[in-house]
């Protein structure tokens, strides 16, 4: 880890990070260098410490440990997407890919194995940050349509023929407006990697490939054979289905 050397951004609404960590020293150690670089901390040293704090409001990000004393941090990162869906970015020592994919696979935005640069993760927080702030793209329209599904851009709320909603993470949000704002094309891992994280895919990255899988889940008929979110072999993603304005 580097010096704990200040890497602010120009002045902004300070974001309010909860670093849920068993590790007094590494709570310390973040506490300190997000503070310094422009971000209010507040720290949990247990899952039932997180819940009431999550449950108490005002938290922007969540940086998520999954080794805790009292509950698997998986669990804990299940809980935060249905009942509370702010963007998680899980550090932790299990570094596994496995872990990494279960991980994303419950809907965490980003996935930073300990050991960690600072300025890297503070990248990452800022990037993740960015993307949950960032106005809709297509100021020609507020909402779009598929089959049956009606994706409101402003609400960040997607609904289904009968006006259901289906709840989305900030990262499926994300992808799906990717791929609807260009339906009929083929958009490779690195740009869709760009709408999710800030950043191209690395050689081994699957994480665009678990997105779209628990995107799938969400959308299709059935997601074993995909009729909506098809892949191109060596190329990417296209979204089959036709997409209007609303």
């Amino acid at each position: 880890m580097p010096p704990q050397s200040s890497d602010a951004a120009p002045a902004a609404a300070q974001p309010r990070l909860l670093l849920v960590d068993d590790d007094a020293d590494i709570l310390a150690l973040l506490a300190r260098y997000l503070g310094a670089n422009g971000c209010k901390t507040a720290t949990a040293a247990s899952a039932a410490q997180a819940r009431a704090s999550v449950a108490a409001g005002g938290i922007d990000l969540v940086l998520l440990d999954l080794g805790l004393p009292d509950e698997d941090g998986l669990s804990l990162l299940r809980h935060l997407q249905t009942q509370w869906r702010g963007p998680v970015i899980v550090v932790s020592g299990r570094g596994e890919a496995v872990d990494r994919v279960v991980g994303l696979e419950l809907g965490a935005d980003d996935y930073v194995a300990k050991p960690f640069d600072l300025r890297e993760l503070l990248a990452r927080v800022r990037s993740v940050l960015r993307r949950a702030a960032a106005p809709a793209q297509t100021p020609a329209a507020d909402c779009l349509r598929f089959e049956g599904f009606r994706l409101d851009l402003s609400a960040r709320r997607l609904t289904d023929a009968a006006g259901a909603e289906i709840a989305l993470t900030t990262g499926e949000f994300q992808l799906l407006r990717a791929l609807l704002q260009r339906p009929q094309q083929v958009l490779s891992r690195d740009e869709l990697m760009s709408a999710l994280h800030g950043r191209e895919a690395g050689p081994y990255d699957r994480t665009i490939d678990v997105a779209i899988g628990r995107l799938r889940r969400k959308i299709e008929a059935d997601p074993a054979a995909p009729g909506l979110i098809k892949a191109v072999r060596g190329a990417g993603y296209l979204f089959a289905a036709t997409v209007s304005a609303a």
